[in-house]
């Protein structure tokens, strides 16, 4: 192969390369100028791997032990939670969403596997095992991620938590 000489594969393959570059870059042109689409500016941040807290463990037994008392007390009294597509507002929004959730068929037990603080953003990684009342059911055990944001005011409060589990089957 001459690479000053080149054959006709070679300027097919520099035509449908240059195509595809072309094609991307219009692409990328056109999302720059979408707004839905734009950039958030890049920063960084330093996180430190810990035990779980207190306040953590607290608040997943609380769902393990079906008690739903004072481990809710970790959130702002006006705190969020998005946990997959919900969207509750307040204390007592979350504490009353996952009591209906997790009373109406299963038990769960969170396992936090590592656990990041990062100051006022606290995330960690875990699996919950999700054992069904129907004992013809088995047993699933998803993957679960969470981030907290803390609140400003107060930081030993969660202000908005986003958290995903799952999925619990395909």
């Amino acid at each position: 192969m001459d690479p000053f000489n080149p054959n006709r594969r070679q300027w097919l393959v520099a035509a449908a390369t240059t195509a595809a570059a072309l094609s991307l870059f219009d692409r990328a042109t056109a999302l720059a100028d979408n707004q839905t689409h734009t950039e958030t500016p890049m920063t960084s941040h330093t996180f430190t791997k810990t035990p779980p807290p207190a306040w953590l463990l607290a608040f997943w037994k609380e769902i393990d032990d079906k008690t739903w008392g004072k481990g809710f007390d970790c959130f702002a009294p006006n705190a969020i939670a998005n946990l997959g597509v919900s969207d509750w507002h307040g204390r007592e929004a979350i504490r009353e969403n996952l009591r209906a959730f997790v009373d109406k068929g299963f038990t769960a037990h969170h396992e936090v596997v590592e656990f990041w603080d990062g100051g006022f953003l606290k995330m960690f990684r875990g699996f919950v095992t999700m054992t069904p009342n129907d004992p013809a059911q088995k047993p699933v055990r998803p993957a679960m991620t969470h981030f907290f944001y803390m609140d400003e005011k107060d930081p030993s409060k969660v202000a908005h938590w986003y958290g995903s589990v799952g999925p619990v089957q395909f």
